[in-house]
């Protein structure tokens, strides 16, 4: 069974031979695995499952350590997080419509991204992907704290926004497509570490209906529909199962109960993650992470509908011993009776 296959059997619930894994790293950490390791490739080195190839137009450099993106917002990159950064500022200052600009699309660019990942995936599930799908990419774009009042105060204006993102991510999708893919991905944190950031009823107004879209379109093509968000997202499960989404990455153990979560929808939702970035991986020994990624194989990945995988990139202040240990119970797995 090819790592592909693999994947494609745990997302449609049925039992593989082991567990499919991926991993991520973080610049800081990645760059702190080849030294102590000398291996630079992790995620090929390791046997990782999945390729993702998300899509990003172009950022630039406008001072050492700041990159502003094709959507106008800067990003300090100058501290601890060097893969996006923290918010500077704000693009659009007020909630008027005649200042939504979105940048044009490249559609040549886009295309070759994705051809050129389906001629480098090798024996991986592919992922076309979006980051900054929906919501991330409009409280970027007005800072988040004009967003949420948007969503509350200026409606119309919040439908404008979104329609815009939205019917720009669909021109991506649409391209990406055209290519042999296996899945598409959406990054889109709604959650916090209790509850939805904006709440479930806004949710349902604003994100649910133009994420069905896009989950529709990738479906109408016959792949599977992935999405990201961090946090506690659990109110609205029941919803993005009916827009058929058919993987759910990141489940935080903080948060959710693996064993009743399984219950409740693991033949619907395959899950992607579960190993903790808050907590076991960066401060438990290696044996207790081996023993709380054995626990999750366990408990979510009876029947399938589990990848294996971290809860989200590991940040630098992960011990490399300990993604040693991860990876040793993900490589070596007895095959679930």
């Amino acid at each position: 069974m090819t790592k592909r296959q693999r994947v494609i059997e745990a997302l449609s619930h049925r039992q593989t031979d082991f567990v499919p894994y991926d991993f991520t790293m973080t610049i800081p950490l990645a760059e702190i695995f080849q030294r102590e390791t000398g291996i630079s490739d992790a995620r090929t080195a390791y046997g990782a499952h999945i390729t993702m190839a998300a899509y990003e137009d172009p950022w630039e450099e406008i001072r050492p350590g700041y990159f502003r993106d094709a959507f106008g917002a800067v990003w300090n990159r100058s501290g601890a997080d060097k893969d996006i950064g923290t918010l500077e500022g704000t693009v659009i200052s007020e909630p008027d419509p005649a200042l939504i600009h979105l940048p044009p699309l490249d559609e040549r660019a886009v295309d070759a991204f994705f051809a050129d990942a389906c001629a480098n995936r090798g024996d991986t599930f592919l992922f076309g992907a979006i980051g900054f799908t929906l919501f991330e990419r409009a409280w970027t774009l007005r800072g988040m704290e004009n967003f949420l009042a948007d969503m509350l105060l200026e409606p119309d204006f919040t439908d404008e926004l979104l329609d815009a993102i939205c019917q720009r991510n669909l021109k991506i999708v649409d391209i990406a497509l055209q290519h042999p893919l296996d899945g598409f991905h959406f990054g889109d944190d709604w959650g916090q570490q209790k509850g939805l950031i904006m709440g479930p009823k806004l949710w349902r107004r604003f994100i649910g209906p133009r994420m069905a879209r896009l989950y529709g379109r990738v479906r109408q093509a016959g792949l599977f529909v992935s999405q990201h968000s961090c946090g506690d997202i659990s109110e609205i499960f029941p919803d993005l199962i009916d827009m058929c989404l058919q993987c759910y990455q990141t489940f935080q153990s903080e948060i959710y109960d693996a064993a009743a979560f399984k219950q409740a929808y693991g033949s619907r939702l395959a899950i992607w993650g579960g190993l903790s970035t808050q907590h076991v991986l960066p401060h438990g020994t290696p044996a207790q992470v081996q023993a709380e990624a054995r626990r999750l194989i366990a408990t979510l990945g009876q029947g399938g509908g589990y990848i294996a995988a971290p809860t989200h990139a590991m940040p630098y202040d992960i011990p490399v011993e300990n993604i040693l240990a991860m990876i040793s119970v993900f490589q070596h797995q007895t095959q679930p009776t």
